[in-house]
């Protein structure tokens, strides 16, 4: 499938959303990754972590986005917002608004690990999706 725009879907247990890299750069043990990524309405990142710090910016639509504890968090547009490491800090992001969700992110991630990682939900997700 031909992606002229660069976006392309998100892997499982991703749904609806797809992503592009606008710039990535390695200084020593570390790797700065510049990404977008489209969140279309009812979309989700399915629940993970980082073993980085993320930097987001919500650049259009409403993010919503709860943790382990499933209590909401909401984000509008132009909000900035920082997303500690770990596994502890697991987290959804999902799109509940009608219009598309673009957020753009930067990592602050260790060389070599993967942008993030899959966790089983948390019980009180049985709810919150």
């Amino acid at each position: 499938m031909d992606h002229p725009s660069g976006f392309r879907p998100n892997p499982p247990p991703a749904t609806g959303t797809r992503s592009r890299v606008l710039a990535r750069l390695r200084v020593a043990r570390w790797e700065l990754i510049l990404r977008q990524t489209i969140i279309e309405p009812g979309g989700d990142s399915g629940w993970h972590y980082h073993d980085g710090t993320l930097v987001v910016l919500v650049t259009g639509g409403t993010l919503d986005h709860p943790g382990m504890d499933c209590a909401p968090v909401r984000y509008g547009p132009w909000r900035v917002f920082r997303e500690p490491s770990g596994r502890e800090r697991a987290h959804l992001a999902r799109n509940g608004g009608t219009k598309a969700l673009m957020l753009t992110v930067l990592y602050l991630n260790p060389a070599d690990s993967p942008l993030s990682r899959q966790v089983e939900p948390p019980p009180c997700a049985q709810d919150a999706r």
